[in-house]
């Protein structure tokens, strides 16, 4: 049976997943977007130079802006930053297929509310099934069809099993999740501590620290998770532990290469705009705060990115803390 999935985001990352749900050819693919003109221009000539440079996008995978498309899916990516994703639930929402499954591809929390995007996504999409799809994966590595696997999550494990089964490919594997409380914070939090590792890099503090960083980092997530009802196992996987270890060792990473200009000064060098662990630091230590959980080093972050804390000082308010047991 063909099933109808329509990606919505024209960016790097969701052209990139767009491609590779493509690239089997069995089901119908579609990238749904809001610029005509970038539309146009991947139809007529299957490339995204800007966002996927040298990638030749999928005979199979057909191009859009028009919503109504959305009337037939069986399952809709929403690949738009986390900020955008309510505007998007919303603007989008009526033209939904009634049994229509939701999958938020964004890592981040939302800003205003505070909230996890499928939290965000069951309120303004309240009939629909929204589930988190995160892990290590660079859109231009999706692209071109190298071995990613990433993991997908909702509320009820069979709903995850049987969308990552229809997803999946043979360079795309999803392992399903019934834990979209950790996977979202695993996703959100990457990006925080990945600017934290590019900060590293940036001072040359060298690899031990940013070894020590990713380990202690790790643990905040667990922290977090577990305090939100997430299970700590979750954060070791591919959504925390995994997507930390890419994003905070490339500079193929925006958060990564956002904290090495913060350490360098060159902050011209990264649109911050773009950056999802800016929006996410703050909303993360207030969630810790609530929660009544400590987390040092995305503290530190937060108020570095705010100008409250310098890098220096940053440094040593963790060195110094009291000693405990790991």
């Amino acid at each position: 049976m063909t099933r109808n999935t329509v990606v919505i985001g024209s960016g790097a990352f969701g052209t990139a997943l767009a491609a590779v749900f493509a690239h089997e050819g069995e089901d119908a693919v579609t990238l749904l977007g809001r610029d005509a003109g970038l539309i146009e221009k991947l139809q007529k000539t299957r490339r995204h130079q800007a966002a996927l440079p040298g990638i030749t996008l999928p005979q199979a995978l057909a191009f859009t802006i028009d919503p109504s498309v959305l009337e037939t899916a069986d399952i809709v990516v929403l690949a738009v930053p986390a900020q955008a994703q309510r505007a998007a639930a919303l603007y989008y929402g009526p033209y939904l297929n009634p049994d229509a499954v939701i999958v938020s591809a964004a890592k981040g929390i939302d800003r205003a509310s505070g909230r996890l995007i499928t939290d965000v996504l069951s309120e303004t999409l309240p009939e629909h099934p929204a589930g988190a799809l995160s892990g290590p994966g660079f859109a231009v590595d999706l692209a071109a069809g190298k071995p990613i696997a990433m993991v997908l999550a909702f509320d009820n494990r069979e709903r995850a099993r049987e969308t990552a089964t229809i997803l999946s490919g043979r360079t795309f594997r999803l392992y399903a999740s019934g834990d979209p409380v950790g996977v979202q914070i695993g996703g959100a939090l990457k990006n925080v501590l990945a600017i934290a590792c590019g900060i590293v890099e940036g001072a040359d503090l060298g690899e031990s620290a940013r070894a020590a960083l990713i380990s202690r980092g790790l643990a905040e997530m667990s922290r977090l998770a577990v305090a939100m009802g997430g299970e700590p196992e979750t954060v070791r996987g591919l959504s925390g532990l995994g997507d930390l270890v890419l994003t905070g060792t490339s500079r193929q990473s925006r958060n990564f290469r956002y904290g090495v200009a913060l350490a360098e000064g060159n902050f011209e060098s990264v649109n911050a705009a773009l950056v999802e662990g800016v929006y996410s630091a703050s909303v993360a230590t207030e969630l810790a705060a609530s929660h009544g959980v400590e987390m040092p080093i995305s503290s530190a972050v937060a108020r570095v990115l705010e100008g409250k804390l310098g890098i220096p000082q940053a440094l040593e308010e963790l060195m110094s803390r009291p000693i405990t047991t790991e």
